[in-house]
């Protein structure tokens, strides 16, 4: 037999859990731009599915863009994990969209220059469109 008290107990912890859930923000747009760096250097497809747009998607559900991908970049050795360090240089949201700049250290010396462009769907941030940065100069979303 459940007590009142216990049963007070149990209906604030549900609570709490449930506002816990409802009000944990999902990961902004600097989180969303080097998990997606991450991703692609470990050809991690799922992920980049998850991680993308529509417009990034190749028109494929999940399961065929990752079959696509892993056909794509099969024997293509040394061209993943050439990544020793990612940082996100800056990052310009306003509202819905959002211009990530990343900087990516590479195994070799190298250093790639990144920008992507993102936008909230369903109140998540999702990859839309991603280029090698060739400048310096300012963007806006």
């Amino acid at each position: 037999m459940v007590t009142a008290a216990v049963a007070v107990v149990i209906a604030g912890l549900l609570l709490a859990l449930v506002l816990a859930v409802a009000y944990d923000p999902a990961p902004g747009p600097a989180d969303v731009a080097f998990g997606y760096e991450l991703a692609w250097d470990h050809f991690d497809f799922a992920s980049l599915w998850t991680l993308s747009g529509d417009e990034l998607r190749d028109g494929l559900g999940c399961k065929d863009f990752v079959a696509a991908k892993r056909a794509a970049y099969a024997g293509r050795h040394g061209l993943g994990n050439l990544t020793q360090h990612v940082a996100v240089e800056s990052v310009d949201a306003r509202g819905t969209a959002a211009v990530v700049r990343t900087r990516v250290d590479l195994h070799d010396g190298d250093v790639a220059h990144n920008e992507m462009y993102l936008t909230k769907r369903g109140g998540r941030w999702v990859v839309v469109d991603y280029r090698l940065r060739s400048d310096t100069s300012p963007v806006t979303p």
